[in-house]
């Protein structure tokens, strides 16, 4: 299954709706990083979408240089250097103090894209820096369901649908909507996620030449890793 998306406005290859994310505010991301990463470090975001995590880390002080293969995304993102790239062909000729993937991108089915995405990471970060994963682990997975979601305020995000397709990979799509004026606009973006618990990550990051220093949430969703 390959990612999809629908609703008003662009739509990038991953499914995900511009002009949603420019409504969407950053959330703990900015501290996750402030935790591993020295006063006024170098960060690779990659896959930073509009900027909203970007904008907050450029507000710290960091030295950003943010990452998508939408050109949509990039345009909306300010105070750093802009890459339009898939992350899993990003080569350049520099290494950051943390490299920052996020949006469970290492629960792709794709045993091949995963590791990609990693080899990416190990390319760019620096010996003894960070690399800041954000992932879906298997004890939050097991509890979706249908229906289950939030509001925050105007915005509300909720799981549309939720079917298992294969041993450990679920077909998903999740519904987003927005009201303003009176006028509600829906977007939907329907992807696979496989099913990782933290023994699996951890194999996953060895296989790519990093090392699970340890998790910095409760419910394990944001993982750290050293290059070995």
């Amino acid at each position: 299954m390959r990612a999809t998306g629908t609703g008003p406005g662009p739509i990038t290859p991953d499914g995900s709706p511009v002009e949603f994310y420019t409504l969407v505010p950053a959330e703990d991301e900015p501290g996750h990083v402030a935790a591993v990463t020295p006063h006024g470090g170098t960060v690779l975001e990659l896959g930073c979408g509009v900027g909203r995590v970007t904008h907050p880390l450029v507000e710290r002080g960091f030295s950003v240089v943010a990452v998508d293969e939408s050109p949509d995304m990039l345009a909306y993102v300010r105070g750093a250097r802009t890459v339009l790239s898939r992350i899993q062909d990003l080569h350049l000729d520099e290494r950051f103090d943390t490299v920052m993937l996020a949006s469970q991108f290492v629960n792709t089915p794709d045993d091949t894209e995963r590791r990609e995405l990693l080899d990416a990471c190990v390319r760019h970060v620096k010996p003894g820096g960070s690399v800041l994963i954000q992932w879906m682990p298997a004890t939050s997975q097991d509890r979706w369901r249908a229906g289950m979601g939030r509001t925050d305020g105007d915005i509300t995000i909720r799981m549309a649908s939720h079917e298992p397709v294969r041993p450990g990979v679920a077909a998903v799509t999740m519904e987003y909507g927005y009201v303003r004026d009176g006028v509600r606009k829906v977007w939907t973006q329907s992807f696979e996620s496989l099913r990782l618990t933290d023994d699996d990550l951890a194999a996953q990051l060895t296989a790519a030449g990093l090392r699970l220093d340890r998790f910095l949430t409760d419910d394990h969703t944001w993982a750290v890793a050293r290059p070995v």
